[in-house]
């Protein structure tokens, strides 16, 4: 892969050197915008961190282009950090140093996941790929690819699969100890996976579950890092930038945050030197993300994109959007959000409006709009059932609700413009309580998760107010009125 040295840094570091420790699971834009970023900096700033390379797995078949394009070029990328100052900062990112596919060779992910040289396996798989029942919180067992694998028909087909078999041969070769590190946007993110992992290896091997709750540590995470896709005018405009030819380069905002609970079974790099935060308990820091980061990026997604925006800075330039974002956040969420150490939340709430108004990111409000089934009980869900309890004014939430409805059931925005949705969990009872013209029908979907069986009063006469209003008026109507009992 070729690129200007003049604008574009190089990795400084021999990668003939550079081994592999850790085993990543969904090599995706945010991955390599995140974890890849600090392990590339870690080992430019310590040769002996060097053992810490990452061997990338990618096990879909949508995986193909971007597995054959990063092969092409060694596993090498551009990465353009785009500053809030209007300054772009270009790097090549070098530790990621092996590359395979499942649809091409299964069994060398599960030989990697059993080597004795690795030590972690992590992975960003989605909210929605734990395969968490949101009403009971149960690993659900009877679908099918995750029945066929319990069963061990022919190769894995899912992370699941691959974990219990790459873990059985680890334990039968005597490789040790093995940390899984989540790093997907959910609550206690290490609890969830091990939730989901051990209860499918009790279906499949109890007593490969029994090894793994000795043997294997699950950390919980926050991560933050705002990483649009990257279309194929980014593509062009990135590569001119870069003066490079690179096939899948990657941009993302400037602000960047890691904080892990320290529970690795065994060792980690030393990422505390390039800037993440270890810690007894994430707790604090995941609540503050999640309910003021992800929860308004939810809020403001479907509203905006139905408004006729199709970029995030472009809506926060919107003063009704603006006032409604900054409303959720100081009277909604911050009354639920106790601020970890030494966090100003007051600071931090300033600078996610900064972060959301990056002219230079313009991350795409389609990203945000994406698998809304899974986000909402992950994002809007708890604090929601709080508010609800209190008494709180939810008008918000209420408009939110919705528009979401809105958004899934005539695909049609303010503008007349049609629009294709992407609801990848959307389950078969889902689309059904869409179609319903009722719309209390609507709040049994499954993203919500019980939270309106009783129908609360205010919210639903709300809500109510809302649906009307935007299917006869437009959501820029029903907005106004939103922002108008400030």
């Amino acid at each position: 892969m070729k690129f200007d040295s003049k604008t574009v840094t190089a990795p400084g570091y021999d990668r003939g050197q550079v081994s592999y420790g850790i085993v990543h699971i969904g090599v995706g834009n945010f991955h390599r915008a995140h974890m890849e970023y600090y392990t590339d900096s870690l080992i430019r700033s310590d040769s002996t961190q060097s053992g810490w390379g990452i061997c990338g797995a990618m096990l879909r078949a949508e995986d193909e282009y971007v597995y054959r394009a990063l092969k092409s070029q060694d596993g090498l990328y551009t990465l353009t950090v785009c500053g809030r100052d209007g300054i772009d900062r270009a790097q090549v990112i070098g530790s990621l140093v092996d590359l395979l596919w499942a649809k091409e060779n299964p069994d060398d992910i599960i030989e990697r996941i059993a080597s004795p040289e690795v030590s972690i396996v992590s992975m960003t798989i989605t909210e929605g790929g734990y395969n968490i029942d949101k009403k009971s919180g149960e690993f659900m067992v009877d679908v099918p690819e995750i029945a066929r694998d319990i069963a061990r028909e022919g190769k894995p087909v899912t992370v699941f699969g691959f974990l219990a078999e790459g873990l059985r041969r680890r334990r039968e070769n005597g490789a040790g100890r093995l940390t899984i590190l989540s790093c997907d946007n959910l609550q206690h993110n290490g609890d969830t996976a091990r939730n989901a992992f051990i209860s499918f290896f009790r279906c499949q091997d109890p007593d490969l579950a029994s090894w793994v709750e000795q043997n294997v540590t699950f950390p919980n995470s926050m991560v933050d890092r705002i990483t649009p896709a990257t279309r194929g005018d980014d593509l062009k405009r990135l590569d001119s930038r870069n003066g490079s030819d690179d096939k899948v380069p990657v941009f993302c905002e400037d602000f960047i945050q890691w904080v892990i609970e320290d529970r690795f079974a065994a060792g980690r790099p030393a990422w505390e030197r390039v800037g993440v935060e270890f810690t007894d308990d994430v707790t604090a820091y995941e609540n503050m993300k999640l309910s003021l980061l992800n929860a308004s990026h939810t809020l403001l997604s479907y509203p905006s994109f139905l408004t006729g925006y199709r970029k995030v800075d472009e809506a926060m330039s919107d003063a009704d959007i603006a006032a409604l974002v900054n409303d959720f956040m100081n009277i909604d969420v911050t009354p639920y959000v106790p601020a970890p150490p030494a966090t100003d939340l007051d600071l931090y709430k300033k600078t996610l409006i900064e972060r959301f108004r990056n002219h230079s990111v313009s991350d795409q409000i389609a990203r945000l709009c994406f698998d809304g089934i899974s986000k909402f009980p992950v994002y809007i869900v708890p604090n929601l059932r709080k508010m609800i309890a209190d008494g709180h004014d939810t008008i918000r939430l209420s408009f939110l609700i919705a528009a979401y409805r809105h958004y899934l059931k005539y695909n049609t925005d303010d503008n007349g413009e049609t629009f294709e949705i992407s609801e990848p969990a959307m389950s078969g009872e889902d689309r059904l309580l869409i179609a319903s013209e009722d719309p209390h029908v609507f709040l049994s979907l499954s993203a919500f998760g019980g939270v309106f069986d009783t129908l609360p009063e205010r919210f639903v006469n709300d809500y109510d107010t809302m649906v009307d209003l935007i299917l006869h008026n437009g959501v820029r109507t029903a907005l106004k009125k939103v922002t108008e009992k400030r």
